[in-house]
């Protein structure tokens, strides 16, 4: 079935969820010409573009992906036409600096219309992703002279972005790189190395790619610290901006995926022919520090990718579910009905819909939070927010991918033995999902970094403030005192409790028992997304009964979708802190030789 983007969910939840009206307010975003009656204009036309334009090609990509000949990328038919589009609209720049030719606007505005192009294709919107994270580590890092020179062109699309960090030896553990970056004696530097699973690294859909890879100076000292970033563009920019010759830096070969097909992810050798020209960003060995910039941003809009991706899968079931006419409906009927009549689909579509709504409204509240960091008046707000921001972004990243994964299985059940048929679409979005806990920082990864650096190092500071906003939420329901709300509060009670006592727990153990702690982050991470994507439903709740005479048929299943988070998936809280605080020693119990 076509995509058609949610908006009108899509500003509910900017609106009464993520505060827009307060966002647009911050000086930096009113200059831009950022307003709430803005937003609604902004994210149908991306609606529109997105649905008309590369949705159509999502199957298409699955089915003739990228191809490599004689080292050139082609990449899917109708995938360079729509990202010439997408660049000449000005989707690329829409949360990029003015001077540099984008348009400034806040990213809750930003994330709504990146949600579309990833459910739209995952593979194409890949490349723009990309491209993102590496204009913010530029505008972050580089010297104006480096920004001058690359970021303009990147923003307006002329030019994408490729991030260079992976090599066969050095994955997650990135102490273990080993490209080398030799001073040439003019200010650049020759960098020789191997570059696997790079996205996009090699492709035909714009005119020069600037890779920002990682390499060794040669006095740099061991592990992450000895880390230097570098900029290597595909052509050399020569003086006056234009292209000069083809750098030293080739593809050698693509990967065979199980998803996301039409991507090209590309081997890239560096230095073959005497050495790729780079440029330094920043200073010698802080590049760790500074492509951690652009991996937050792609850490982000991955957690986006799976909210798409479900938003998809979910609509393509619902539909196959009003369609497939089987069996008799169990209150009685004179012949069959469509399976949408049977409980066990509609329990399945409700979580389906219940865990994408909840996911994007607890991104579309952090993006909220990152708008507000950057450009909130008072400082002390900025770094509030920045606090709430960093602790929420291996939630979205995490929790939102493994629901992505649940969710498009069970669009395929819902589609009974059809589904297992590619023809039908439902099982490409199975695979495209499958990658996304594992890219950008496997869900492992983003656990422990929600236990360490998000949770034990401030000592649970962020974790409780929180923890009260919940409880704030669960006052507003007991003062609403519908049966509804009555519902979602007792579940969202026990949930905040089951995340208070699980947060005392990492912070009484983290540095006596490390192991035990560190065993339950998966857990931890997987309560604190249902706990914080409920309390952003309790809130969606109270919001819809404020305004439900204005759609009662709208609201009505905003409240419903509420209510069967809170009783059918919140629940889940309690038992994952029993499993947190109490299975650490199980699961480290058997020695290596009883594995």
């Amino acid at each position: 079935m076509p995509y058609v983007a949610p908006v009108k969910d899509m500003l509910f939840v900017m609106n009464e969820l993520a505060g827009l009206s307060d966002v647009v307010a911050y000086p930096a975003y009113a200059q831009a010409g950022a307003d709430v009656d803005l937003a609604p204009a902004i994210l149908e036309e991306s609606a529109k573009f997105n649905q008309d334009v590369v949705a159509p090609l999502n199957w298409p990509g699955d089915q003739a992906p990228s191809s490599l000949k004689d080292g050139v990328v082609t990449t899917t038919p109708g995938f360079k036409d729509a990202f010439e589009q997408f660049a000449a609209a000005g989707w690329q720049g829409v949360v990029h600096p003015a001077e540099f030719g984008g348009q400034g606007l806040p990213k809750l505005i930003a994330t709504a219309c990146f949600e579309m192009v990833h459910s739209a294709s995952l593979s194409f919107a890949l490349c723009p992703m990309l491209t993102d994270g590496a204009i913010e580590a530029l505008l972050t890092a580089a010297s104006p002279e480096l920004q001058e020179k690359f970021v303009p062109q990147m923003i307006s699309g002329e030019w994408t972005g490729s991030m260079c960090l992976t090599e066969s030896q050095a994955g997650s553990d990135l102490s273990m790189v080993r490209a080398r970056a030799v001073p040439a004696g003019d200010g650049t530097f020759k960098i020789f190395a191997t570059k696997i699973f790079i996205t996009y690294g090699e492709h035909d859909m714009a005119k020069n790619i600037v890779h920002l890879v990682l390499a060794r100076t040669p006095d740099a000292p061991e592990g992450v610290k000895g880390i230097s970033l570098f900029v290597v563009p595909k052509f050399v920019v020569n003086a006056d901006g234009s292209l000069g010759e083809r750098n030293d830096v080739h593809c050698v070969s693509i990967e065979h995926k199980l998803g996301i097909k039409a991507s090209p992810t590309a081997v890239l050798q560096f230095g073959d022919h005497g050495g790729a020209i780079g440029y330094l960003v920043g200073e010698e060995n802080r590049g760790l520090e500074y492509m951690f910039v652009m991996m937050n941003a792609a850490r982000f809009a991955v957690g986006m990718q799976g909210i798409a991706v479900a938003e998809r899968a979910y609509q393509k079931a619902v539909q196959y579910a009003k369609d497939r006419v089987q069996s008799r409906d169990l209150a009685g009927s004179p012949g069959p009905v469509a399976i949408i009549h049977q409980p066990d689909v509609k329990r399945m579509l409700m979580t389906m819909r219940a865990y994408t709504e909840a996911c994007r409204a607890l991104a579309y509240y952090a993006a909220a939070a990152y708008d507000a960091q950057h450009a909130a008046p008072s400082e002390a707000d900025q770094k509030a927010n920045q606090a709430i921001y960093e602790f929420l972004v291996p939630i979205v990243k995490g929790f939102s991918t493994e629901m992505s994964i649940e969710v498009a299985s069970l669009g395929v059940q819902v589609h009974g033995g059809m589904g297992f048929i590619e023809e039908t679409g439902a099982a490409q979005h199975y695979r495209d999902a499958r990658i996304l806990t594992i890219y950008e920082g496997t869900t492992a990864i983003q656990a422990n970094d929600l236990v360490g650096r998000k949770t034990v190092r401030d000592g649970g500071v962020t974790a409780k403030v929180l923890i009260a906003k919940i409880a704030q939420t669960e006052k507003d329901l007991a003062t609403s005192g519908t049966a509804d709300a009555k519902a979602v509060l007792k579940q969202l009670c026990a949930g905040r409790v089951a995340f208070e006592e699980s947060v005392a727990y990492i912070l009484a153990n983290a540095k006596t028992d490390a192991k035990a702690v560190y065993a339950g982050s998966f857990a931890y991470l997987r309560l604190c997304g249902l706990v914080l994507g409920a309390w952003q439903m309790a809130r969606a709740l109270l919001a819809a009964q404020r305004l439900r005479d204005s759609d009662p048929s709208f609201y009505d299943a905003k409240i419903a979708t509420a209510r069967f988070f809170a009783e059918n998936l919140l629940p889940q809280a309690q038992a994952l802190a029993t499993s947190i605080i109490e299975s650490g020693h199980s699961t480290n119990a058997l020695e290596l030789e009883q594995f």
